[in-house]
């Protein structure tokens, strides 16, 4: 029995939709026969979905347990409904469909899903710890990945706590590496997090010694870690819900010319106008976040006269996994940062 190659077959409701956008799928483990089933026992979880769970929980794993398992069991893949993003997995491949070609995988391996969890069929059968410094979540369950989903073995030279952790925001530092140019500068919202500090670095390497790049952070930790990296030219810490006294500070630093790039890769809403302000005319903005608002983009754009570019912030660019893992191989301090911060011990 074969399926659709984008998995619209398992959709339950609303009749005709793609997996992602539907309410409900079917994650029944029946496998058809171009797609293929993987045992799960970790669940790295998007840092803007995690952050509303924890708060909506209060803290308390159980209840963090407890909404996470009810999200999948009324929808059939963990696709938070408040802020509609999920996260991914890591995995053993337990078996694939007969009409699989050109696969580089076989039952056994390691696998890490490079596709988002508000796609992907899932089931829980069991949470067994709750990391929330981490954003993950060890389970007893089971994936389907379509015949359209990306994946990547898992390093053998890095934790796989580590690798997931790094595989979840890999098209961060891939569109960054994209977008920055020798001499630009670069503004980085949100530095001292997983994605954000990734971004540091390939903004850095991009713009060169002519650049200049801005590391932004709210708490004191954050500001920490970004100082600890290296990769900034300016560090500060300010709210980003309140643009105007972002703006000024980049105004400040940059001698009104404001930034060429700015990355925002926050985990809450109201972020927008600050990274759009922070940036001149004709620059880009780049929004990784889960928690944007592209209405507020667009709108809150156009109310103030503002000619940016804004890219959405696609999870998925060509070589986004390698590029990624590369920059913990090429740089000592963030590996040393992101296995104190982010790999189990």
């Amino acid at each position: 029995m074969k399926g659709c190659k984008y998995g619209s077959h398992r959709v339950l409701e609303p009749k005709g939709t793609l997996p992602q956008a539907s309410w409900r799928i079917d994650n029944t483990m029946e496998l058809y026969d171009n797609e293929i089933l993987v045992d799960v026992d970790t669940l790295n979880i998007d840092a803007a979905s995690f952050t509303q769970i924890k708060k909506e929980a209060k803290g308390d794993n159980a209840e963090i347990a407890r909404i996470m398992k009810g999200i999948v069991d009324s929808r059939g893949k963990h696709h938070n409904p408040v802020t509609g993003s999920g996260g991914m997995f890591i995995g053993t491949v337990e078996a694939i469909g007969l009409d699989i070609a050109n696969i580089h995988i076989k039952p056994g391996d390691r696998i890490a899903s490079l596709v988002s969890l508000t796609l992907t069929p899932l089931v829980i059968d069991e949470i067994l710890e709750v990391r929330q410094d981490q954003d993950q979540v060890s389970i007893k369950g089971q994936a389907i990945l379509f015949e359209s989903g990306i994946y990547a073995k898992l390093p053998s030279d890095m934790h796989p706590a580590l690798a997931l952790a790094v595989l979840d925001v890999a098209g961060a530092p891939a569109q960054t590496a994209r977008l920055v140019k020798p001499g630009d500068t670069v503004l980085v919202i949100g530095a001292g997090g997983k994605s954000g500090l990734l971004c540091l670095y390939e903004a850095k390497k991009r713009a060169g010694v002519t650049g200049k790049v801005l590391g932004m952070g709210h708490s004191k930790a954050s500001h920490d870690r970004i100082v600890q990296s290296g990769l900034a030219d300016h560090v500060f810490s300010l709210d980003a819900t309140k643009p105007l006294e972002v703006y000024e500070k980049v105004s400040e630093l940059t001698s009104g010319s404001l930034a060429d790039v700015t990355i925002n890769c926050v985990n809450i809403p109201g972020t927008e106008m600050a990274s759009i302000m922070a940036t001149r005319d004709e620059g880009t903005v780049y929004f990784f976040s889960m928690a944007t608002s592209f209405t507020s983009c667009a709108l809150g754009a156009e109310g103030i006269g503002k000619d940016v570019n804004m890219i959405i912030g696609n999870g998925y660019t060509k070589g986004h996994a390698e590029i990624a893992l590369s920059v913990l191989r090429e740089s000592a301090v963030l590996m040393e940062m992101f296995v104190e911060r982010w790999a189990m011990s």
